[in-house]
């Protein structure tokens, strides 16, 4: 669990103007995480349009993603889907021997029962001896992980290492806090309740927000972790309003704002996902050159 906790990064996928995959942006993002002192980075999540790239740039990119980062911080692959069989054949053919942990998105648009979803995970916890961290976000899925299935899962599968929830839900997330296994690994999936979910008992988050305020975030959580809630506070409420452009029009529109303000990338998404307009983008360069 250890490994895990803190700060990881659920890193954006840079694109050049002409929509091509930009690895010498990727390479500038990826050094600058880590010497910010990130505990791990999380590639091919849905921070990374990863709906929008093919196979061949997935494997791409998750292999320039392990050989780059070199062993410096763990790497967190995402494999997930909404096609059992497919999610399977990834883990199964995927070159994912150096990554740290598997995350696995809830299948999105079936709209699965408890029992399907339980069902689904057991399937790919099956597969593989690789960890694996659930990901439950009811928001792009339209369905909801629950506490009960999650710990049948944890309880069944000892690959089964722990769960970002970004449900947003405070009561769930209470819940998991109260009845979690010993050792059993619960991730944020919400920057701006990222703080009060530590308070809660929460061991990090996966975070958008450590893109581009990696510093000044990975401090946030790890005053956070340590109990000193007044320094957490401090990066808290300096970091707010940022986040609040984050997320303003989309994921990650937002994100690559930032990063295009702070050099790092251009400011390049695939359809169907657009740049921010015209009046949010002022706002994340104004709070950039604050």
């Amino acid at each position: 669990m250890a490994k895990l906790s803190g700060v990881g990064v659920a890193l954006v996928t840079p694109f050049k103007a002409d929509l091509s995959v930009d690895y010498q942006a990727l390479d500038r993002l990826l050094d600058y995480v880590i010497k910010s002192k990130v505990n791990y980075v999380v590639t091919l999540g849905t921070t990374g349009e990863t709906a929008t790239l093919s196979k061949s740039e997935k494997l791409q990119i998750l292999e320039h993603t392990i050989e780059k980062v070199n062993g410096r911080v763990p790497v967190v692959v995402g494999i997930g889907g909404n096609n059992t069989a497919e999610v399977i054949d990834n883990i199964k053919t995927w070159p994912i021997e150096k990554a740290a942990a598997i995350l696995s998105v809830s299948p999105y648009y079936n709209k699965p029962s408890q029992e399907g979803i339980y069902q689904h995970y057991a399937a790919i916890a099956q597969s593989t001896e690789k960890d694996i961290i659930l990901y439950n976000v009811p928001g792009r899925t339209s369905s909801n992980i629950t506490p009960a299935t999650t710990f049948r899962l944890a309880a069944d599968f000892k690959n089964i290492i722990g769960t970002k929830e970004a449900s947003g839900n405070m009561e769930q997330c209470l819940h998991l806090c109260k009845d979690r296994p010993e050792g059993f690994l619960l991730l944020s999936g919400d920057d701006h309740i990222t703080l009060p979910l530590i308070a809660c008992g929460f061991n990090g988050v996966i975070s958008v927000a450590a893109n581009c305020f990696a510093a000044d975030f990975t401090r946030l959580v790890h005053y956070a972790l340590e109990g000193n809630f007044k320094e957490a506070n401090h990066f808290q409420h300096k970091l707010l309003d940022g986040m609040d452009l984050l997320f303003a029009e989309n994921n990650p529109a937002g994100v690559k704002a930032f990063l295009t303000e702070m050099g790092l990338i251009e400011n390049v998404l695939r359809l169907p996902l657009v740049p921010l307009s015209a009046s949010i983008q002022e706002k994340v360069r104004a709070f950039v050159n604050r």
